[in-house]
């Protein structure tokens, strides 16, 4: 394919010329280079199956409330496509941490209301399997989730899912981009509601515009009831769950209040790094809040030396993905990468499921196929069948529905090297507040049994072998490497 560039001088005089925009914004317009209207201008933010991410800032190329509305505007088009009643039934909106993530939160809503479209507009900081379990729990037609997940912090995004809260199919999100094409940056109609991150604040199903409702602790009640019947030993973390010593850092995000609210649930103690508990637009006590990385889980890590803890879990600003680590035999801090905490979950459950006479005659397991073959070695001595989809973990979502309908196989987890799991079926994304509270249940019964983390660990390479996987990230930046990267996808292709 050949990427086609806008016209960016026209792009830029047009949003210049707008009196949508604010004087500081055109102030901002017109201190810029020639280079950076290059950047900002010269495409519109790419839109696909996992939606949109982009720099924020002004600009088409950019993520801004311009931007913002337009993909909703699109979105709204192509719902209406499908008939009064997925109208009715509505899109779940849910934000996390970032800068400007309320705001988009609420535009997103305010047009979609405009446009008849009913709003389901959660009332605070909600992370990515939430906003899944609630498209499915409230029968949505559709959600869309306002987070650039670990990215830095100058970056947010907007992620749309289906109606049964996986990320859209590409057939979908192709008709979405089709309307969002034909839509202007501006004049997008909005509905007249007065609506802010503090005025809806703790609101419960409560209606504040004819299409507009915001929900909250009722879906999280309902949420947190759902994941808490996926545990696999009461018995152990009854006895061990108050004084087992974890380590829990949110790094600013979403998930401090759900993981906290799960594990207490349960009753596992944990202790929270407090210096990031609290949102932080700006993730400060962090170069990126990226669980994989050791400077990332720092402070857990030093938390952890200060009271005796073998274990520090990490969730990202979305809390989609968790991050762990672990100490060694020599009583040093080891990061695990996201194929050794898939392989540890997957063994715990399968396990579990065995000694209690849970585990399905047809149980499955479903990886990516850039995830570690281990986690075939391991399914296969535990009977359990493994399954390969390509990368995304919408894939893993469309097993679980294919064998929902089928009754083929039992989906038992799923997860991808890039440290993303789901355990259970209440959602189709993944879910790092469940990872978290399997991860700390796991901690409790090996526990039990003598074992530490790290034991059990080495217990599975010294049964199947040592297995080593390594990912690169290759950055194409501007506009050459967007051209690069398109004709790189053009010839594998």
């Amino acid at each position: 394919m050949v990427f086609k560039f806008m016209d960016f001088e026209k792009n830029f005089q047009q949003w210049l010329a707008s009196d949508e925009l604010s004087d500081s914004d055109k102030a901002r317009l017109a201190s810029l280079t020639q280079e950076e209207k290059k950047e900002m201008f010269f495409c519109p933010l790419q839109f696909g199956t996992a939606g949109m991410r982009g720099v924020l800032d002004l600009g088409t190329n950019r993520m801004n409330v311009f931007t913002v509305r337009r993909a909703t505007k699109g979105l709204a088009e192509y719902i209406k496509t499908l008939g009064a009643e997925a109208m009715e039934r509505g899109v779940v909106i849910s934000y996390d941490t970032r800068r400007f993530s309320s705001e988009f939160s609420i535009e997103v809503a305010k047009v979609l209301a405009a446009n008849g479209i009913n709003a389901l507009l959660f009332d605070t900081v909600h992370p990515v399997p939430m906003c899944s379990f609630a498209i499915r729990h409230l029968n949505a037609i559709a959600g869309v989730m306002i987070t650039a997940s670990h990215n830095p912090k100058i970056y947010n995004g907007y992620k749309v899912y289906g109606e049964d809260g996986a990320q859209m199919s590409p057939e979908s999100t192709n008709k979405v981009v089709k309307f969002i094409d034909k839509t202007p940056y501006f004049g997008i109609n909005e509905v007249d509601a007065n609506l802010t991150a503090d005025n809806i604040k703790g609101l419960d199903n409560v209606k504040v515009h004819e299409h507009i409702t915001v929900i909250g602790k009722s879906v999280d009640e309902s949420y947190f009831d759902t994941i808490s019947k996926l545990s696999l030993s009461p018995e152990a973390v009854e006895k061990f769950g108050k004084n087992v010593k974890i380590v829990y850092t949110p790094i600013h995000g979403s998930g401090y209040i759900p993981v906290t609210t799960i594990l207490k649930k349960m009753g596992i103690t944990v202790n929270v790094v407090s210096e990031q508990a609290l949102p932080d637009t700006e993730f400060s006590t962090v170069r990126v809040p990226n669980p994989e990385e050791a400077d990332t889980l720092r402070l857990g890590v030093e938390l952890a030396d200060k009271i005796g803890s073998d274990v520090v879990i990490g969730t990202d600003p979305d809390a989609d993905r968790m991050g762990i680590a672990i100490r060694n035999d020599e009583g040093k801090f080891v990061l695990l990468n996201g194929n050794q905490i898939g392989v540890l979950l997957a063994n715990y459950i399968f396990l579990r499921k065995k000694e209690t006479g849970t585990m399905p005659k047809n149980g499955a397991l479903v990886k990516t196929i850039v995830t570690t073959e281990l986690a075939r070695a391991l399914a296969t001595s535990y009977g359990v069948t493994t399954f390969d989809v390509l990368t995304g973990f919408k894939f893993i979502g469309e097993k679980i529905k294919e064998w929902e309908q089928s009754g083929e196989y039992t989906y038992l987890f799923g997860f991808e090297e890039s440290y993303g799991s789901l355990v259970g079926t209440h959602a189709r994304d993944k879910d790092a507040v469940v990872a978290s509270m399997t991860f700390a249940e796991m901690v409790c019964y090996f526990d039990s049994v003598g074992k530490r983390v790290y034991d059990v660990l080495q217990d599975i390479y010294k049964r199947f072998g040592y297995y080593v996987e390594k990912a690169r990230s290759i950055t194409f930046g501007g506009l050459d490497g967007m051209q690069k990267m398109a004709d790189i996808m053009a010839q594998i292709r």
